[in-house]
């Protein structure tokens, strides 16, 4: 199965599993998904994630967080798409929700929150928004 965009499965499948109030998720590993999956820990919006090997191939399992009962993530969005990229300069990054929710950034300094590209002063592919 050759899948498109595999930042949005993943963004999907968290949305997906905490709507069905699951304690975890799993899907297919990459770099990209694993800075991804650092920064929203970081952010604490995830318990825990670790790298599992399944029949031969790598896979994120995900441990959801939830606070009396409710998810912690309520929108969870792909922002920049393979059809139609999104890219922000250092000038014009996001505020989600007036700081109350992050953006997450590909930059040449890596993957990170707009908040620190903000103190490194670069821009970047914005690829999803978290509140």
């Amino acid at each position: 199965m050759c899948m498109t965009d595999p930042v949005a499965d993943m963004l999907t499948r968290i949305r997906n599993a905490q709507l069905a109030e699951k304690k975890e998720v799993k899907f297919p590993a990459s770099n990209l998904k694993k800075a991804i999956l650092k920064i929203v820990k970081d952010e604490g919006y995830v318990n825990d994630f670790q790298e599992k090997i399944v029949d031969g191939k790598l896979f994120l399992n995900v441990h959801l967080k939830y606070f009396n009962g409710e998810p912690v993530i309520n929108t969870i969005t792909r922002i920049s798409k393979p059809g139609l990229r999104k890219y922000v300069s250092r000038n014009n990054l996001p505020r989600v929700m007036n700081g109350l929710g992050i953006a997450i950034m590909s930059t040449s300094k890596g993957v990170m929150t707009e908040r620190s590209a903000d103190l490194c002063g670069v821009g970047g592919e914005l690829l999803c928004v978290i509140s």
